[in-house]
């Protein structure tokens, strides 16, 4: 068994999507290779309404798939397909974009104006670039959880981890994406494909990964008026951790415990020509899609 290393640990960027939703961006619009097959995450949450009302409108998308993972508030979605829905807390979204759909996402907080949630790109390889478009909608009780001995617990969204299989499947990237729970002060380790490109992104709680090369770990870390406050007070919120290869993770819990996504995918290597919500092989492509979004041709007519 190898512990994969800890290449980087970085905190995600505010960002303003949409209509001017404040978010944060773990990556994504930079380095398409370095997480390959995934391309952006983003994490939506506010305290404000002001922050995130005015939403997501109408806009398009090609050649990737989307997840959505809601934990708090509710995500309103509508698309060209003809769908709607709601989102709730706890639920989780997967849209194939495929050969081209147009949807608006618009959030609404809980009872006290709160809203929080994720959402992954996933890169389609050129063969399925321009499959048919599709939704798949899944409730949170149907995202099996499972609970160890030590008191660690494991959402399995998506992929298959300690016996249960995430309800989202037939994802192109094949990811595994999980939503983990480690109590104060216990150390685990969780099995990653050796093939896949992993991260984890960590926003609640303290702790540290190991690093095969740093046995004490890698902290994660706030500042305090510019000073580094001590491991007791250490907080790994909104912090991506991005592995390199082996086949195991190891983390550390702090003394408040820590929750973190792991999320996993196989690389697709291929070349990437990327313009805002559409993803293509070729700039040849791009321009073909962005000539047909302008000239109406954009929606393809389902067979």
């Amino acid at each position: 068994m190898s512990i994969r290393p800890v290449l980087e640990q970085r905190p995600a960027q505010p960002a303003i999507e949409g209509a001017g939703v404040k978010l944060h961006r773990a990556f994504g619009f930079h380095d398409p290779s370095e997480l390959d097959p995934f391309l952006l995450f983003d994490d939506f949450r506010n305290e404000r309404p002001e922050d995130y009302a005015a939403g997501f409108p109408w806009h398009p998308h090609r050649g990737i798939e989307t997840i959505t993972y809601v934990l708090d508030g509710t995500v309103s979605h509508a698309d060209s397909l003809g769908n709607t829905g709601d989102l709730n807390a706890g639920d989780v979204q997967w849209m194939t974009a495929g050969s081209g759909i147009l949807h608006q996402e618009m959030p609404r907080g809980n009872d006290k104006g709160q809203m929080h949630g994720f959402q992954l790109w996933a890169n389609l390889p050129g063969s399925m670039k321009m499959t048919a478009p599709r939704y798949q909608d899944v409730a949170g009780k149907d995202i099996p959880t499972v609970v160890d001995d030590d008191g660690t617990s494991v959402r399995v969204i998506v992929g298959d981890f300690w016996g249960k299989k995430g309800p989202v499947d037939g994802i192109a990237a094949d990811p595994q994406y999980l939503d983990i729970s480690v109590p104060a002060g216990v150390r685990k380790t969780f099995k990653v494909d050796t093939y896949r490109r992993a991260f984890a992104y960590v926003f609640a709680g303290s702790g540290s990964f190991r690093d095969a090369s740093s046995p004490t770990g890698v902290l994660l870390e706030k500042e305090v008026m510019g000073q580094e406050v001590n491991i007791r007070d250490m907080s790994g919120d909104r912090t991506l951790i991005r592995f390199g290869t082996g086949d195991e993770v190891t983390v550390q819990a702090g003394e408040e415990g820590i929750r973190f996504l792991l999320i996993s995918g196989a690389p697709l290597e291929e070349p990437v020509a990327w313009h805002g919500p559409i993803v293509m092989n070729t700039q040849d492509e791009l321009r073909t899609a962005i000539r047909e979004l302008n000239n109406g041709t954009f929606i393809k007519p389902a067979h």
